[in-house]
This record gives C-alpha cells, structure tokens and sequence, in this order.
C-alpha cells in the first residue's frame, strides 16, 4: 500500500489553491524588520471599554454554549444596530443568526442554498474565500471582472454580460476587498432590477460598510423586492477593531436564516459566548470608537494614495475599506516580481493583486491599516524602490 497518505483528501479540496495572501505573508513571518502593508486587520487595540466587557462577562462566569442563533441580547443589539446604520428591520428571534466571523456567515450561506452544479456569480478582484467558498458547496463560481476604469465598481452591464444559465446567487461585497470600491446608487438600482429579473439570491457582505468615506454607505437590501431575497452579512471585525473576537451575523428572512442555522448548529454550534459579550457592548457604546478610526484612515489612505500616484503608480481614491490598489505596471515588473523583489530589497510587504483573482493582474494591495508614522516609513521605502528601477 502507497505511504502518500493524500490519497485520502477529498478531489474537490485537493484542487482548491493555497490562499495568495497567506502563502505570500508566510515568508514575511520569517522577517521581523519588514513593513507590513499586507494582512486586513486594523492595528488599533479593540477599544478599552469592549475588552472589559469581555473580562467581565469571564468573571461572571460567562463560558457555557449559547443558543445556536446567539444570545438573544445580541440578536437585539444587532437589530438595533442595522435599523438605525442601515435602516433595515429584521427580527431578534428568527431573522439573525450570529456566526463565527462573517466569513463562516459566508459559508454557511452557500452551503444553504447551493445545490451541487449551482452557479454563484461575485464580482472581483474580490477577497480570497468567495470563489473557493462556492467550490466547497460543491457549485460553480462565474466571476465578473471589474476595473479601474470603473473605480472598480461592478458595472451593471458586465454583470448582465457574465450571467450563465444556472445562476442561483449573486455576492456582493461593497466597499470592496481589495480595492475599496464601492457602488453608486444608479448602478446599485439597476443590479437590484437584475437580480429580480433573473431571481437572484444576493449574499452581500458588507463588513467594511463603516469604514466608507464618500457617501454614506447603503445595502443593497434597502431596495425594492431586495430584501426578501438578500442575505445581510456583517460583523465588528473591520470597524471595531475585534477580528480575534471572531463574531458575525447573518440577517434575512426567517426560512432563509434557519437553513443556515441548521448549517451552523452542525459545523460550529455557536459562536464563542465571550465574544459575544463584548459584541453587544460594541454595538450598543462603540460607535464614538468608530468614528476615531475611521477618522484616522481616512488621513492614511489620502496620504498612501497621493504618494503612489506621485511615484508614477496609478491609484484610483478608494471610497471605502483600508485598502489601496495601485497599479504597477509601468515598473515593467509583474505584480509577483514587485511584491517579492520590493520585500527583499526594501522590506516592505504588499500583496499581488492575482492574489483575489486574475482581474487584479498589474496591481497589488497594501493595507493602511498600520500606525501613521509606520506608513510613511513604509511610502519612503516604496519609492526608493521604484527609484532604484529607472
């Protein structure tokens, strides 16, 4: 009998890639001076007052499972929180489940409502999981390519251009991961009458809708017949700066919510209890905390993108998120020779754009998410670089 025990993994895992982002992040593990610019994770500590509401919740003794759905304190706070930041209205009891981080959210959805052979449309450049998500439903993943021309924004035409027969779902993710795009109202309108017209379920995360810096951000299922047909995802990773505490919720209507939850119950019983503590603390007192941050990647992303456009790499003003997308393709160096050669000569590390699907060619992302000092340190370094090239 053979030794290569990989003849035990599943056909569908085996042909599923290594994530770009951490395959890439696992050689910047192994150099302690380099500069970061790569992993989504804000740098500000969880504010002061959630944290102690999550010790408090330890020292009351709060350590046992909760409801499959959540704690219902929570599933209240959530309510309250998407009526008044999203005007949406959906009930504690059978309308929210809370998950582990919206990417579980995210999967729990597909799994739910992808038959196998099921096609999922989802615009990209687009974060890592969603396509590889819709391969572990055991469906098809159509992608929608954007561009910078269009701010990478999902154009309602191309989406109109890329629908197969066989689509079931649509995912959004706006503002966007990695390009910090987001959706204008018209374009919005007219994907809303689209996905009705060819009834579409809608899977939109919209977990960095706080951190929007133009208009104020709006879902999509605020629309027209959009919201029985949209599952709502969002969470505090991003805006609170609480990406350990791992808690997302899904909102949608009550039988679309409880086949998720029967997703759930079996591969995660609950969210951890801790976490959800601290979570309702965030929802109902973190929004001045909020407001802080986003204030201060504000001030990062117009200073990154500035100087990325006076170094000669184009970069469209992301109106959301805390990244920047610059293109760098006048370096004459493919996005996986700049971000290696840029880390080992500069010791800076940003992420290929093919890293979030073959639309990213000729760019790559760096995160402001990092201390303002740090990131002007990281700029200076950058341009060297680019000088060192002509």
């Amino acid at each position: 009998m053979s030794d290569d025990t990989s003849r035990f993994v599943a056909r569908h895992i085996q042909s599923l890639p290594r994530s770009g982002i951490r395959e890439f992040f696992s050689i910047v593990s192994k150099m302690p001076d380099a500069i970061s610019l790569g992993i989504g994770e804000p740098d500000f500590h969880t504010p002061w007052r959630i944290r102690e509401a999550a010790i408090f919740a330890l020292e009351r003794g709060k350590t046992s499972y909760t409801d499959n759905l959540g704690l219902i304190q929570l599933r209240r706070a959530i309510s309250d929180y998407v009526e008044e930041h999203f005007g949406l209205s959906y009930h504690p009891d059978n309308e929210i489940l809370v998950t582990t981080g919206v990417s579980e959210g995210l999967d729990a959805a597909l799994r739910a409502f992808i038959n196998p052979g099921d096609k999922a449309l989802y615009h990209e450049p687009c974060y890592v999981a969603y396509h590889p998500c819709v391969q572990l439903a055991h469906g098809e993943g159509v992608p929608i390519p954007t561009s910078a021309a269009d701010r990478f924004s999902l154009n309602p035409q191309t989406l109109a251009e890329s629908w197969q027969p066989g689509c079931k779902a649509l995912v959004l993710n706006f503002p966007t991961n990695p390009t910090g795009g987001v959706l204008d109202s018209d374009s919005m309108e007219k994907i809303a009458r689209f996905a009705v017209e060819k009834d579409l379920l809608v899977i939109s995360d919209e977990i960095y809708a706080e951190l929007s810096y133009g208009e104020k951000h709006r879902s999509i299922a605020t629309l027209p017949r959009m919201k029985e047909r949209t599952i709502f995802l969002h969470g505090v990773s991003k805006a609170f700066a609480m990406t350990g505490f791992r808690i997302g919720f899904a909102c949608g209507p009550a039988p679309l919510i409880e086949a998720m939850t029967t997703v759930h119950q079996y591969g995660m019983l609950c969210a951890p209890i801790v976490s959800q503590e601290a979570a309702i603390e965030a929802l109902r007192h973190g929004q001045e905390a909020v407001e802080q941050m986003r204030t201060q990647y504000q001030r990062r992303r117009d200073y990154i993108v500035r100087k990325f456009n006076e170094m000669g790499l184009s970069c469209h003003l992301p109106q959301g998120t805390f990244y920047a997308f610059p293109d760098i393709r006048t370096t004459g160096l493919t996005e996986e020779q700049f971000c290696h050669r840029l880390l080992n000569e500069q010791k800076v590390a940003v992420v290929p754009g093919t890293a979030f699907g073959p639309s990213g060619k000729g760019f790559v992302r760096a995160s402001f998410a990092t201390g303002y000092e740090r990131l002007i340190e990281a700029v200076e370094r950058i341009d060297k670089f680019i000088g060192s090239l002509k």
